[in-house]
């Protein structure tokens, strides 16, 4: 059975209203649109643990891809093929990137930030709020490097259309969603943007996707990073 539920391993399922549902894990409720077919549901919190295993590889990194980065990430123990993660290690695997690169930022600093940041986002976003986690948090890390805030002017335009470039991205593509296409398409479009916009020229690595053996919902050569296409 490829990973689907943490708990049974059996298929999720997506509800059109919230439910409140008490979290198979740490037994907290909340309301979610979110569990397997047996019932049992998962919280962002619980399906985040060991998250902050990143800042120790991200403070050691030396690399100027992100991609290259965020699949080291992707390989820890904690990161899962789904799930609320990948809002956190987009954001983190571009602030090293962009520390590794010539940005000008305090790297841990920003790395605590993105992960309370990315942490506010649920899992199904990308389906429910038409607006996938892993883009939002390429905008989340423009956000940060520029100091962004509601009464900004510059850095304000710039985040917004971050996250609009790399929605953009997600969205050409299309559905069912896949958190590991996301988090490449969303990073590929940050790497442009930043070198466009601050001058700041991040790396790329080639990208032939190696886990689309745990995905049931894979969607094969119309991804780019299949390896049928490479």
């Amino acid at each position: 059975m490829k990973e689907e539920c943490l708990i049974c391993k059996a298929p999720l399922e997506y509800l059109q209203e919230d439910l409140e549902m008490e979290c198979a894990i740490c037994h907290k409720k909340e309301l979610s649109k979110t569990r397997c077919v047996a019932g049992h549901f998962v919280c962002n919190e619980c399906h985040t643990q060991g998250i902050d295993s990143i800042f120790g590889l991200c403070l050691s990194e030396t690399s100027k891809s992100p991609l290259e980065i965020i699949q080291k990430l992707m390989k820890l123990p904690f990161c899962h093929m789904h799930g609320p993660e990948h809002h956190i290690m987009v954001g983190a695997a571009l602030l090293t990137a962009y520390k590794n690169a010539g940005g000008e930022i305090d790297l841990q600093k920003a790395l605590l930030e993105i992960r309370n940041r990315g942490k506010s986002i649920p899992g199904g976003a990308c389906g429910f709020w038409g607006a996938c986690g892993a883009g939002i948090s390429t905008g989340m890390f423009v956000s940060i490097i520029t100091q962004s805030t509601p009464l900004k002017q510059e850095p304000f335009g710039l985040a917004n259309r971050m996250t609009a470039r790399s929605l953009n991205a997600i969205g050409e593509i299309g559905g069912p969603r896949c958190c590991k296409r996301d988090s490449f398409l969303s990073i590929l479009q940050a790497i442009d943007f930043v070198e466009e916009q601050l001058g700041i020229s991040m790396e790329r690595s080639p990208i032939v996707c190696r886990f689309s053996a745990g995905n049931n919902q894979c969607i094969g050569s119309r991804c780019p990073f299949s390896p049928a296409n490479t």
